[in-house]
């Protein structure tokens, strides 16, 4: 005796499999934070101008979580480890400027999860760091390290002789500009 399969339910909903009851969720988690007032995609859009170009390079908001204990949500930041001090020391000033946007006391605390370089499961963002690109040398410099260490016979020498006096002048230059 065959047995006739019974509807399957459609082929989208077969491909994903089960779905995540915050998935499910969402929209009425975040129909509730607007309703108190606080507009979680607003601080995922503006981080850089609310935390700031230096915090927001190594940090990323990733939770917010609202407590049992009244007014005041927790936000969660990923971070890596060896920023985790560093931003550890300025929390707080970092929760005073996400509150300032809201206009009220918003988030009561923060807290910093550390993950690798590129992140984990979720939480894969990559920090990637200011790149730091040396100016552009000036030619008078190059050329009075090249003509001060010219009586060098041996070439690594006045190679590496000359690259230091490179760095002490523009050093130099620096500090008298």
């Amino acid at each position: 005796m065959a047995r006739t399969p019974s509807p399957l339910p459609s082929a989208h909903r077969r491909i994903r499999g089960f779905e995540a009851t915050s998935g499910l969720l969402r929209d009425q988690i975040r129909k509730v934070g607007e309703q108190r007032g606080f507009a979680i995609a607003r601080l995922l859009t503006h981080w850089t101008e609310i935390a700031g170009e230096d915090m927001a390079r190594i940090t990323r908001p990733v939770k917010v979580g609202y407590g049992r204990e009244g007014m005041g949500a927790s936000l969660t930041l990923l971070t890596t480890g060896p920023n985790a001090p560093i931003i550890e020391m300025q929390k707080e000033k970092l929760r005073e400027r996400v509150n300032a946007v809201y206009g009220y006391a918003a988030i009561s605390r923060i807290l910093i999860t550390q993950t690798a370089a590129t992140g984990f499961a979720e939480g894969q963002a990559e920090f990637i760091a200011k790149p730091n690109a040396p100016p552009a040398p000036d030619p008078t410099i190059l050329a009075e390290a090249a003509r001060t260490v010219a009586p060098i016979q041996n070439d690594d020498l006045r190679q590496a002789l000359e690259r230091l006096g490179q760095n002490i002048l523009n050093r130099r230059k620096l500090k008298e500009s």
